[in-house]
């Protein structure tokens, strides 16, 4: 079936034929009709299949429908998602499939100034696209009104239930009509999502994609086992060696995302990160740096990783393992997007081991270990740039040492 043989708008379809696309994917395929019936969905499906659109589509026709029926002003749908980069993702993807139409759209979250937000909900939105703090922010000042919401959808269910928003889920329906269309999309499905899911809607249809193999098929995956103080050294040598590739490198904490940039500069390579305490303005433009391919090697934690998405990332590079083996699905879910092929590495120490079988048993089978020999290892240590300006600012050191001696001598010779 092609996306011209849906019964959508003709704006919609305008949108979808310039941005290339003639046939949906599996989780667009199986989850539109639903969708536009106005069954609540629960879809599970890999990262990178085209889940956003899946939801978006239907959600355009839909409000398009509605709206030639004068129906009364007010947020008609609401998307929440749990960081700032998927909200904004989002937001660019209802602008793009929706811009043959009369539907408006926003995106609201924090880390920037709200009152640009308040005066642009003030002028009115169809969709709105939010994360869950500056919601109920707005909301509480009254500058957000719900109680006219027919849509929910829930992106990233999972992680949303990981970073403790299970509280504000349930806090947000008591604002909302008692008759609204819920939507739960997510690349995972665990037990606390399978509760909250159908403590809230009814009579869900389930989809859910390739359950026994959670990531896409045409990602490679690869692990070398490098010890915790010796992956800079690694990190390295992949890098250049891939100078012209674009690299997503995951590390487990802010604090450890600097300092594998610091080291990184300290042998010349040019890299950024992403994470919670950059400003936001510094990470969209970072984002549209990588985005551009300005810059080559973007460094990030697992929070960032639900919202990055690029096109054209070669590598991902698991420089720490994730402490959850659904981290490593999103992650590695920012490679081999649609039709296109990409490869993950994973750096293993010796303390990550246990990791590593939790994301094997999570993907239903081992991931291919590099033969590293002792020498090989040996040489990558050796031929780092760093260890070479070690080399050399002990050289220069001994040389100060000695210049400072010969002047001691000589002033004893003077006496």
């Amino acid at each position: 079936m092609k996306f011209e043989d849906y019964r959508i708008h003709d704006g919609i379809k305008t949108s979808i034929s310039k941005l290339g696309y003639k046939k949906p994917t599996d989780i667009q395929y199986k989850s539109i009709p639903p969708i536009l019936k106005g069954e609540d969905v629960l879809a599970i499906a890999q990262t990178g299949t085209g889940k956003t659109a899946a939801f978006v589509i239907p959600i355009l026709h839909i409000l398009q429908d509605r709206k030639i029926d004068k129906r009364p002003d007010g947020v008609k749908c609401l998307v929440m998602a749990p960081t700032h980069e998927l909200a904004l993702q989002i937001e660019s993807i209802f602008y793009q499939l929706g811009r043959h139409l009369s539907i408006t759209s926003f995106c609201i979250h924090g880390g920037v100034d709200q009152e640009p937000q308040i005066q642009q909900l003030d002028k009115g939105i169809d969709v709105l696209i939010a994360t869950p703090g500056r919601m109920f922010d707005l909301h509480s000042q009254g500058a957000l009104n719900l109680n006219r919401v027919e849509i929910l959808v829930l992106d990233e269910a999972d992680h949303m239930l990981d970073l403790g928003f299970i509280k504000d889920i349930n806090d947000l329906m008591r604002f909302l009509p008692k008759k609204r269309q819920i939507l739960f999309f997510s690349a995972t499905i665990n037990d606390k999502i399978k509760k909250l899911a159908y403590s809230l809607v009814t009579n869900a249809i389930r989809i859910q994609l390739s359950p026994k193999d959670p990531v896409a098929k045409n990602i490679d995956h690869a692990v070398a086992y490098i010890e915790m103080d010796d992956k800079r050294f690694f990190l390295e040598s992949l890098l250049k060696n891939n100078e012209d590739k674009k690299i997503l490198v995951f590390v487990r904490t802010k604090v450890r995302a600097e300092r594998v940039k610091k080291a990184m500069k300290r042998v010349r390579i040019p890299t950024n990160t992403i994470h919670s305490d950059i400003l936001q303005e510094e990470r969209e433009l970072c984002m549209l740096d990588f985005s551009r391919g300005d810059l080559k090697v973007l460094i990030a934690t697992d929070v960032s990783a639900r919202g990055i998405d690029f096109e054209n990332v070669d590598y991902v590079i698991n420089y720490d393992l994730p402490e959850t083996s659904e981290n490593y699905v999103h992650r590695v879910g920012r490679t081999g997007r649609g039709n296109q092929k990409g490869k993950a590495i994973s750096f293993c120490s010796t303390e990550e081991k246990e990791l590593l079988t939790e994301v094997e048993k999570n993907l239903g089978k081992p991931i291919y270990k590099l033969d590293i020999s002792k020498k090989d290892y040996q040489i990558t240590l050796d031929f780092s740039e760093s260890k070479t300006d070690d080399w050399r600012s002990l050289l220069d050191e001994a040389n100060k040492q000695e210049v400072i001696r010969k002047k001691k001598k000589r002033k004893k010779k003077k006496r």
